[in-house]
């Protein structure tokens, strides 16, 4: 087979000359304008192969230079674009760095209203696709994140869209993985769920370890390391899990490191020809799993290089910008501005960015340009107080100018991983892990199956809302619970009960559709039993019931925890209306950080 030979430039990787626990301030904010460039060049560079190659027979090395029948431009690197064209590989963090910008004090995590006014107000529908579309569309409907991903009401869940738009949100924590996930949680659950958001989670931790890699590794050491580190924070036993590692382990078996096209029609045999042997389901090209697979490939047979690494995601297939602008990122921020420009002597590069091309009513930074609105170096400097402030909330400190990091976590990573965390306090999930059985009753009869739900009380306790494993589409679980058909009106009563004791914390309804007759109740009270006593315990709901928003998320936070053997919540259903309900579940103590979300009691 023909190979194609990179004249690359020879780099140095750029270590923390001060030790990884201590940044120049200045030299990160470099690094973070790198990014942009590196994201930018390799976005725009894998779109020549967009959804070209979605199945056999795939592009190799030997199509790189060539037009082959139906591409618009020949596959090369994009280098002379001015100014940069937003994409929705940059757009959708370019919004949410807007949205972090006019927080004052700074802070890095996004609440779900903060994000779904962020949408609203600067999302652009014809220019988002897929998962992304859904839950805009939902967010329209006043739907807010994370229910904005359920599979009951987003199918799309499984989809690339959480991977490409949150990967900043790792460079917002440099060397921080635990905060850079506390902060790109909710962002990743607006539309991920199973396996997807733990991609999405791998793809922030990488970016957040980017100034971590030790010194004095070679390039292929380097890209080993970082993956290698952070599937440590990916759940075992989920797809997402099997991806990083079989494509790890492919890649070591294989003595030809330019041989890259033999891992790719793997992955392509395992996830996409024949996922079912695994238990799995190949959605289509647009999908996380074999793009994701795609990302780990080009990363690890990159080597460290950011010609090769790009070239090699651009013919990988499938959607292909997407995992070139990722890593193409990620190499930027390693390598800094001057070391992204390094890679193409004499080439000149633009600095503008348009991101009026699909982005809305954003502030305009250049009124006297009529292209551009931004520069990728003001982009990278409004990011620096929300690092500063994620640095001081994770424990570290601002000083004469250096970023100094808290201790990094270097053991038991997943407890600091925030959807495993929410899945361990699950009572849901944990009792039956545990070998214990949750026993699902309602005050309401039995109904007929109806486009709201089903009338089976199952369906409100099994878990599946929290159930973070990263495990592949399970469609029989998701169905709503619904007493429409029943004519029931008045107080109804929604049990969940335990064969063992339980921690409560917290209870948690999540309610499902709306139409026009009902869905939802006008008040709500929780019960939890305690020693064989069903008891009213003292606390405070985070919101009530709202007929004007399906889909709430309400939870209801105990000023004492209790140990119980169950939670029930009673819901005044309005006459002539119906109660809709996706999960009720008892949650035992969080972790150390919060989702941003969580109300104190009064």
């Amino acid at each position: 087979m023909y190979r194609l030979v990179l004249m690359t430039v020879l780099f140095a990787w750029a270590p923390a000359a001060l030790g990884q626990r201590v940044l120049s301030r200045a030299e990160y904010q470099d690094r973070l304008h790198g990014m942009w460039l590196g994201q930018c060049i390799a976005n725009w560079t894998g779109l020549r192969t967009e959804g070209q190659r979605v199945a056999p027979p795939f592009f190799t090395d030997a199509d790189w230079g060539t037009q082959p029948p139906g591409l618009t431009l020949p596959i090369e690197f994009v280098l002379s674009q001015n100014p940069w064209f937003a994409d929705d590989d940059t757009d959708v963090e370019y919004v949410y760095l807007h949205k972090l910008s006019t927080i004052s004090p700074p802070r890095g995590v996004l609440t779900p209203v903060e994000i779904r006014d962020a949408w609203l107000a600067h999302m652009d529908r014809e220019y988002i696709w897929v998962s992304n579309r859904r839950a805009y569309d939902l967010m329209g409907l006043g739907v807010r994140p994370p229910m904005t991903a359920q599979p009951v009401n987003n199918e799309l869940w499984g989809f690339i869209d959480a991977q490409l738009t949150t990967e900043f949100f790792g460079a917002l924590s440099p060397g921080m993985p635990e905060h850079a996930l506390r902060c790109a949680d909710l962002p990743i659950r607006t539309t991920a769920f199973g396996h997807a958001i733990q991609a999405s989670q791998f793809y922030v931790v990488l970016y957040s370890l980017a100034t971590q890699v030790p010194p004095g590794l070679s390039g292929r050491q380097r890209v080993l390391w970082l993956v290698q580190e952070a599937r440590k924070w990916v759940v075992d036993g989920g797809k997402a899990a099997d991806i990083v590692d079989f494509v790890l382990a492919d890649f070591l078996a294989n003595p030809d490191v330019n041989d890259w096209e033999l891992t790719r029609d793997r992955i392509a045999q395992r996830y996409m020809i024949n996922p079912g042997a695994n238990g799995w389901q190949y959605w289509n090209w647009a999908e996380s799993s074999v793009n994701f697979a795609c990302g780990v490939m080009c990363l690890l047979y990159g080597e460290g290089d950011f010609k090769r690494t790009v070239q090699i995601g651009t013919l990988g297939g499938w959607d292909s910008d997407n995992q070139t602008a990722t890593m193409g990122g990620l190499l930027g921020l390693i390598l800094g501005y001057e070391g992204v420009k390094a890679q193409f002597p004499g080439q000149a590069f633009s600095d503008r960015f348009d991101i009026e091309r699909t982005r809305n009513n954003l502030p305009d930074f250049l009124p006297a340009d009529p292209q551009a609105q931004d520069r990728l170096e003001w982009m990278a400097a409004r990011m620096m107080p929300i690092v500063d402030a994620n640095v001081v909330a994770a424990g570290g400190r601002i000083n004469a100018g250096l970023l100094e990091l808290p201790p990094a976590i270097t053991a038991h990573h997943l407890r600091h991983n925030p959807s495993h965390d929410l899945w361990m306090r699950s009572a849901n999930n944990q009792v039956v892990r545990q070998g214990g059985t949750v026993t699902m009753t309602t005050s309401a009869p039995s109904g007929p199956n109806m486009p709201s739900g089903v009338s089976n009380p199952w369906y409100f306790g099994n878990g599946y809302e929290h159930d973070f494993r990263g495990l592949d589409w399970q469609e029989w679980r998701k169905w709503a619970y619904t007493t429409e058909g029943t004519g029931v009106s008045g107080p109804v009563t929604l049990t969940v009960e335990y064969s063992r004791p339980v921690e409560v914390w917290t209870v948690r309804f999540m309610e499902g559709d709306h139409t026009a007759t009902g869905g939802w109740a006008t008040s709500l009270a929780v019960q939890v039993k305690v020693g064989g006593v069903w008891m009213s315990p003292s606390g405070a709901l985070t919101e009530v019931p709202d007929p004007a928003r399906p889909f709430q998320e309400i939870d209801f936070i105990l000023r004492q925890p209790v140990i119980g053997t169950g939670v029930r919540v009673i819901a005044n259903v309005p006459p002539g209306g119906f109660l809709t309900c996706i999960e009720i579940d008892a949650l035992g103590r969080p972790a150390k950080f919060a989702d941003g979300r969580r109300l104190p009691p009064p």
